[in-house]
């Protein structure tokens, strides 16, 4: 039996700074394809990616902030943010098998996260696999969110707040690099390689 796809199907939904609510769906995101239209789809990969793992925690509540905000959640969205970022920009379908590579490849190449240099993999183990799989750190490394230092490397420290702040530049950056990279680069290429994989998953 054939597969069937609902291009109605939304791919991303958030709230601009005004407060209004924006949706893309697939269909869109399609026609933005078709018309080879940078700009808009720049945007949206970044407002999809951003509004999923990040914004949750941008929220100023004086309560939430106290109460609610948990490092370990920060740590694990980002962690979440790098693999699929960065399967982006390689264009796989999917990271499988291929994680600890993703974020050596990402940790070695922004350089706002030179502070982990020749402790990428260290980072993967302890950090990533750490808090996705056993809902600790390990390895003697600890999350704080101070707000201060990315990583104190003598205590093994890594500072959630300062972490995402990185990272959703490192977000910004491929966004603002998709607009002014040709539409038959490498990075587009990789870009819609993923992107059909995505919309490959919806169908039925």
């Amino acid at each position: 039996m054939a597969k069937t796809l609902d291009t109605t199907i939304e791919l991303a939904r958030w709230f601009d700074k005004d407060g209004i609510e924006k949706k893309v769906t697939i269909q869109q995101y399609l026609d933005f394809v078709t018309n080879q239209d940078k700009t808009q789809i720049a945007d949206f990969i970044f407002q999809r990616l951003h509004s999923r793992y990040l914004k949750p925690f941008l929220f100023s509540d004086e309560k939430f902030t106290k109460e609610f905000k948990n490092g370990f959640s920060i740590m694990a969205n980002c962690c979440l943010l790098i693999e699929t970022l960065q399967s982006f920009k390689n264009g796989w379908g999917d990271s499988d098998r291929k994680s600890g590579q993703a974020f050596k490849q990402f940790l070695t190449s922004e350089l706002k996260f030179s502070a982990f240099k020749s402790k990428e993999h260290d980072f993967y183990v302890n950090i990533r696999c750490g808090i996705l799989h056993q809902g600790e750190t390990t390895g003697g490394w600890i999350v704080n969110r101070s707000g201060t230092n990315l990583f104190d490397d003598k205590n093994l420290a890594v500072d959630s707040i300062v972490f995402a702040r990185e990272l959703e530049n490192s977000l910004k950056n491929y966004s603002e690099n998709l607009k002014v990279a040709k539409w038959d680069s490498e990075l587009w290429d990789n870009f819609r390689t993923k992107m059909r994989k995505i919309i490959s998953n919806c169908e039925k």
